[in-house]
């Protein structure tokens, strides 16, 4: 590409994002300071959804990765508002399909060969257009080495210069981010340069069709064993950094729902299976599908035979863009998980501070109170109930918890942008599937699925856990005691018999709360000990725990001056 091509589509670019820049400073800063707060407000979410609108058309006609931004800003709910993630939605299928010439010289480039040599059959009209490629359907020829398993394959190309047009792309938007940065309450809520950073990332690797082949292979291992789970076979022989050649397992679209449904597939059973393949992907393979809009997923009727009742499989394609989720994070990710679907609103807000989910200088007292109200009334809800639950409730838990609302004190790290996108995604399509579709109903077996797995067998954990409680009830007399000692010296105005009187009966019941927790820790660990072999040191507990109910029986007790 022409290099004047390049700088034309630069200066189009930030000409683009200055004027929008330059609008919000005058709208949303000079205005306010000026007294004007109240037009700001009222023309705002028109505004939003003007500016949206001009993205959208800007990215649809350039294509390249500024479709790849108009789909990661729609499903960043986190820090943009729903005028703008709406309007960007509808650019999952809104690319123009590329001039078959540049793509056959592409492909031909790669292989080697001209296409009739290497296929016996080559659609030249596209099955699907996409911003960095576009799909045709082909068949391998009869002495092609896969052609004994499968002739019938699509065959994805790269678009013409989109390396050039990704250095451009991305060359702007660094320098639109360090723009952004200026300004202070982006700079709280989000990092813009490594959103940036990590979306050029994930744009590289897409470009990369062999590693995108290694990614289907890998996925397709990880659920080998799932009978309603199908990816598609990779054609090595056809494939190259550029063009990439797979079983053609194009089917029903996910989001078909009358086919789906004409077809004798229940789609309740659909979005069952869909959002039970995230969490494995998710909470144990640590590997996922990061692109699953409805372009990407298909259901396959598999017909009756020999004997064999007709069934159905949920296919997923293009493995361009995944994920990856490191053990630490993983770890917290579970922890959010157990701690929703045992309703633990401590634990979820500790497991949102472990994967840096939380602004710091976040009132996380008030956060878990906010937590626990969001369990009390909208646990088990389905997705439909949801959707309908009553303006004024709402508005009762927005006065209620105000400071919280205004604040917002959460980010999305750049390292959950992936997974954050893909669960805005797959969130939509499991409720247009089953409108009644219950998120709680499938999140609370896979939590106690993990708790069990956490099992007594990791009995280090539990030791740990019992001795750091052991200290804390241990403390708990000589904290009584200080207290008791400033009333002795006078510090505190408190001096009367009733008061006394009551302080000695709370130091008396910490005193036997504690002797018993301490032996229910002894007893307990005792028994884990023994559990694993180590008889000597269970042998060392029980024998601790006999000492603490004697002193429960026979110490704890005191004797009261006002008997």
């Amino acid at each position: 590409m022409q290099t004047s091509h390049l700088r034309a589509r630069y200066r189009h670019i930030m000409g683009f994002f200055a004027r929008t820049v330059a609008s919000l400073i005058f709208w949303e800063i000079i205005l306010p300071r000026i007294g004007l707060r109240v037009v700001t407000r009222s023309t705002r979410a028109e505004r939003y959804r003007q500016i949206a609108s001009r993205f959208r058309a800007l990215a649809i006609r350039m294509g390249g990765v500024m479709i790849k931004v108009g789909q990661f800003l729609s499903a960043r709910l986190d820090v943009l508002p729903v005028e703008i993630t709406e309007e960007l939605s509808g650019l999952q299928d809104e690319v123009p399909a590329e001039d078959f010439d540049a793509i056959r010289n592409i492909a031909e480039a790669e292989l080697g060969a001209p296409l009739e040599d290497i296929y016996e059959r080559f659609d030249p009209n596209p099955l699907a257009a996409a911003s960095l490629g576009q799909v045709h359907r082909a068949r391998l020829l009869v002495d092609t080495p896969e052609a004994e398993q499968f002739r019938d394959v699509v065959v994805k190309i790269q678009r013409p210069f989109i390396d050039q047009l990704i250095d451009v792309d991305f060359s702007a938007l660094r320098r639109v981010g360090g723009w952004l940065m200026r300004y202070q309450p982006i700079r709280k809520r989000v990092d813009v340069p490594a959103l940036i950073n990590e979306l050029e990332t994930t744009v590289h690797r897409e470009i990369d069709y062999l590693s995108e082949g290694k990614n289907a292979e890998t996925f397709r291992a990880n659920f080998k064993d799932q009978k309603h789970i199908h990816v598609p076979r990779v054609v090595w022989s056809r494939t190259t950094q550029r063009v990439l050649t797979l079983e053609d397992v194009f089917a029903i679209k996910i989001t078909n729902y009358d086919e789906i449904t004409a077809a004798g597939i229940d789609r309740a059973e659909v979005a069952e299976v869909l959002s039970d393949a995230y969490l494995k992907q998710i909470f144990e393979d640590g590997f996922f599908h990061a692109d699953p809009h409805p372009g990407n997923l298909f259901v396959t009727p598999i017909p009756a035979t020999d004997g064999k009742e007709a069934t159905w499989q949920l296919t997923f394609v293009d493995f361009g863009m995944v994920g990856t989720i490191p053990e630490e994070l993983r770890d917290g990710l579970r922890e959010v998980l157990i701690g929703i679907g045992t309703r633990n609103p401590a634990r979820v807000v500790q497991a949102y501070q472990t994967i840096g989910v939380i602004l710091p200088g976040a009132d996380l007292k008030l956060l878990e109170q906010a937590e626990a109200q969001l369990f009390d009334r909208f646990w088990g809800m389905s997705m439909s109930e949801l959707r309908n639950v009553r303006h004024r409730e709402m508005r009762q838990f927005g006065m209620q918890f105000r400071e919280l609302m205004y604040e917002m004190p959460f980010q999305l790290p750049h390292n959950l942008l992936l997974l954050g996108r893909t669960l805005a995604i797959l969130s939509g399509m499991c409720t247009g599937l089953d409108p009644n579709f219950n998120i709680w109903s499938q999140m609370a077996p896979y939590a106690q699925k993990l708790i069990a797995d956490e099992g007594i067998s990791n009995w280090e954990v539990w030791l740990d856990e019992i001795g750091e409680l052991v200290k804390a009830l241990i403390a708990l007399p000589s904290q009584t005691g200080h207290v008791l000692s400033r009333l002795e010296r006078g510090e505190l105005n408190v001096n009367t018999p009733q008061v006394s009187r009551q302080i000695y009966y709370l130091e008396s019941a910490v005193n036997r709360l504690t002797g018993g927790i301490v032996f229910a820790a002894f007893l307990f660990g005792g028994v884990v000990l023994y559990q694993s072999g180590n008889l000597t040191l269970s042998y060392l507990f029980w024998a601790f725990s006999a000492l603490t109910l004697l002193w429960m029986a026979f110490l704890s007790r005191g004797h009261s001056p006002w008997r």
